[in-house]
């Protein structure tokens, strides 16, 4: 967790003395640290499916931090992160519309997006490795469970 702290200092110089001193400082911001994950062609050349790996973002100190790790995932790879071959396979422009997390499970859904178009098996591992992962990074999520407009056994299917 850091604090960051932003001071702009203008000072006006009218003839020589100093007429106006204007000290703006932004509140202390604090952050954290969490993961988004990625598929990656460097680190699985072969494809795997369902092989993700992290990739770290900062974010604002929040206590839906699950929920922001999942925006995280949903804006995908940075261009930085393209360059280090992480790539997505969740569609542009899915939203979470509900997460959930009690006793361990966290259920999430998404809306149509997520998986219009989708076909194949491997691309849905992936996406769901995606999601799993990136939630199962916090201690209080051992399984997910994914959901699609509230349903569970029709959706991401190959």
């Amino acid at each position: 967790m850091k604090n960051l702290i932003f001071i702009i200092t203008l000072i006006v110089v009218v003839g020589g003395a100093v007429a106006t001193v204007l000290i703006y400082q932004k509140e202390k911001v604090e952050t954290v640290e969490i993961e988004a994950f990625f598929n990656n062609s460097e680190f699985d050349p072969e494809f795997s499916c369902n092989k993700v790996f992290p990739v770290k973002r900062e974010i604002p100190k929040t206590q839906a931090v699950a929920r922001a790790a999942l925006g995280e995932l949903l804006k995908g790879p940075t261009d930085a992160d393209k360059k280090q071959g992480f790539f997505t396979s969740i569609n542009t422009g899915a939203k979470i519309q509900k997460l959930i997390i009690e006793n361990g499970v966290a259920k999430v859904d998404f809306d149509e997006q997520l998986e219009f178009q989708v076909g194949g098996s491997c691309k849905v591992a992936a996406i769901r490795a995606q999601i799993t992962q990136t939630l199962k990074q916090f201690s209080t999520v051992d399984n997910v469970i994914i959901s699609i407009n509230d349903r569970t056994e029709d959706i991401l299917q190959p």
